[in-house]
């Protein structure tokens, strides 16, 4: 893996005297090498709070497309994705307090629940987290298989994101294995914005979201989506699969700024930030 973007500068005292480049060169980390995961960790990172108060929340996407613009293959990401692709996706999901995600999404990738892992232990103990994310499941009818682990057996108990209009059996189904019950939204659906303020009122304030397109897309309408990690996978797949945002067009398009770029293999991994 290597570094393309942002491009950072060595100072005159860094520089060696007599480099035909001269102090304040261009330097990009361009070694082809794999990253050690605290250095993915760090160059993840949550931006810093710089609010005297609560800790702001902060939404980050994490998705993959194809060159064609497809966000599966075969009803399912994986097919397009790679070896360092699923570890920026183990290490996003290491940063985060809570993974927000569609039910359409758990059902098709069978969603299972965030598991602890030793090498981010101490970060997360400094961040004043716990051992693992938990996964929060955005669904208006709660349509999903209560008996699977995700539900049953997570580390961290799993949330379930409702409107108030949700049908209580359903409701009563879910908390009878064991998850957590959140009301955002008035009717059947969920307010994207009253999500968000949902968790953060529980401490959750570092989110990071896998989709999938629909519910990327009422995040973005909604004007949620503060970041936006892309891997742009070097395949090409046709068909009519969707996109990594789905629902109805922007009356305005929303422009993003890049952050950050890396490469490895021909996969491109960026990060786009709201202005």
């Amino acid at each position: 893996m290597r570094r393309l973007f942002p491009v950072t500068y060595e100072t005159a005292a860094q520089a060696t005297a007599g480099r035909p480049d001269g102090p304040g060169a261009a330097v990009t980390d361009t070694a082809d090498r794999e990253w050690e995961l605290l250095e993915l960790a760090e160059a993840y990172a949550y931006p810093e709070d710089r609010s005297a108060g609560a800790r702001e929340p902060w939404l980050r996407a994490n998705m993959v497309s194809t060159l064609d613009g497809a966000a599966q293959h075969d009803g399912k990401s994986q097919g397009i994705s790679s070896a360092a692709d699923m570890r920026i996706f183990g290490v996003l999901r290491a940063l985060a307090d809570v993974v927000v995600v569609g039910a359409e999404t758990v059902r098709q990738e069978g969603y299972r629940p965030a598991r602890a892992r030793a090498e981010f232990a101490a970060l997360r103990e400094a961040a004043g987290q716990g051992p693992a994310p938990a996964i929060a499941v955005v669904t208006a009818r709660l349509d999903l298989d209560f008996s699977l682990p995700l539900f049953t057996s997570p580390l961290v108990p799993t949330l379930v994101l409702t409107g108030a209009a949700a049908a209580p059996e359903r409701v009563a189904a879910a908390e009878k294995a064991g998850a957590r019950v959140v009301i955002a939204g008035d009717g059947m659906g969920v307010d994207p914005v009253r999500a968000v303020r949902a968790l953060a009122e529980r401490g959750m304030t570092r989110l990071l979201t896998e989709g999938g397109p629909r519910l990327l897309g009422q995040m973005a309408a909604a004007g949620v989506l503060d970041e936006l990690c892309l891997t742009l996978s070097p395949t090409l797949t046709a068909g009519d699969a969707q996109r990594i945002v789905g629902g109805p067009s922007m009356a305005v398009p929303q422009r993003f700024e890049l952050a950050s770029l890396l490469e490895e293999a021909g996969f491109l991994f960026a990060r786009y930030r709201r202005p």
